[in-house]
């Protein structure tokens, strides 16, 4: 396995926003025959991919990256992102591997593609922005733009967070807040005992303004997704934490991990990344371990415990990402649905079961999405009014 940094600049590459510093770490890695070899078998691993079919110019490909620097360096600055994978391909791959975000030589326009799909409109991806609900039931639009002020809280564009100083009181009643993110956005909050979450779109968590001392810190995702990296029970006199969230219930001693539990979707997904959390139904209850993953489904059939292969497909959209392994369009374009809030139609029932892998950046707008799926599904489709017809 590549080491983390190195790990995290191949899946930004694949995902198309690698800047040119990361692209040139990466060239310089891979000098050492060593290195290529565990960038291929990764790259064949992860991505799904034949690794005789890859082609690595490293010295070539580093000189132009470098040529370009010297010649453009101003204009490079400003547009890294578009300009970066015209100029300096690192792979020459086939389209026919079926795998949307592999392109020849990565030099794929998408402004030419997207002026040849007829649509009404360019839908761009979601933002930070959520809705607080306050203890007295007054509403605060957080979104970029919007300055606001709150006794306690400390509010930027991106993110909300508690004044940690009051995270413990003893004898006063709790009061909640609750924090909504419509679709087209996310958010993040800390709450006052340092607990850290990430909220992803159409979702909504209620929790205290504070917790009191000796009791269990609860709070509830009553639906969409999140990911908690929680403060540990060792910094809090071992006051347990538990996450509420339909029918289970999360008994977590310091740990991070993803609860998925959309109103649409049958199934409480739990994935473990770090540390260790009781899961519980109410009936039963199981204990997870780094890379598990419990589901309970909501008509009461027990909790089923399984090994996640790919953990990074399971929280990659905390990380800017799409990850999607082997996903059938019904499931893609739920997915996107919610993050580019739009409504979308199948005009053919059998297109709904036809699949797709790539590991997609959240930052494009849809109709690069759409684009590259297009690509290998032989699909089409419009957009009119906010809604995706796929044909």
């Amino acid at each position: 396995m590549p080491n983390k940094n190195i790990e995290t600049i191949i899946i930004k590459y694949f995902s198309r926003s690698a800047s040119i510093d990361e692209m040139i770490e990466l060239t310089e890695w891979m000098r050492e025959e060593s290195n290529y070899l565990v960038f291929k078998n990764f790259v064949n691993t992860n991505y799904l991919i034949d690794s005789n079919m890859l082609d690595f110019d490293i010295e070539g490909e580093r000189e132009k990256v470098l040529q370009k620097i010297k010649q453009d360096k101003t204009s490079l600055r400003k547009s890294a992102f578009k300009r970066v994978f015209k100029y300096a391909a690192i792979f020459i791959v086939t389209i026919g591997l079926g795998y949307a975000y592999l392109i020849n030589n990565f030099s794929f326009d998408k402004e030419e593609q997207i002026s040849n799909t007829k649509n009404d409109a360019t839908i761009l991806p979601g933002m930070d922005k959520a809705i607080l609900t306050l203890e007295n039931g007054s509403e605060v639009v957080l979104e970029k733009g919007k300055k606001v002020t709150l006794k306690g809280r400390t509010l930027n564009e991106d993110k909300l967070i508690y004044d940690s100083k009051s995270g413990s009181k003893k004898k006063q009643a709790l009061q909640f807040n609750y924090l909504t993110i419509p679709r087209g956005g996310q958010y993040f909050v800390q709450l006052s005992d340092n607990t850290r979450v990430w909220l992803n779109s159409d979702s909504k968590l209620k929790y205290p303004v504070f917790f009191i001392e000796g009791q269990t810190r609860m709070v509830e995702l009553i639906y969409g997704e999140a990911y908690f990296e929680v403060s540990k029970s060792t910094m809090h006199d071992g006051d347990r934490f538990m996450v509420k969230t339909g029918m289970q219930e999360i008994e977590v001693l310091g740990t991070e991990f993803n609860i998925k539990a959309y109103q649409d979707e049958n199934d409480i997904v739990t994935t473990l990344v770090e540390g260790q959390v009781k899961v519980g139904n109410g009936i039963e209850s199981k204990f997870l371990k780094p890379s598990e993953q419990s589901i309970i489904n909501m008509k009461g059939q027990g909790i089923t415990v399984q090994k996640v292969n790919k953990l990074f497909d399971e929280i990659a959209w905390k990380e800017g990402y799409f990850s999607f392994r082997q996903k059938t369009m019904k499931d893609i374009m739920k997915t996107l649905s919610r993050w580019y809030d739009v409504e979308y139609i199948f005009r053919n029932p059998e297109i709904e079961n036809k699949s797709f892998s790539g590991v997609l950046d959240r930052e494009s707008t849809i109709d690069q999405i759409l684009i590259y799926i297009q690509k290998t599904n032989e699909i089409n489709y419009r957009i009119g009014n906010n809604i995706v017809i796929i044909e």
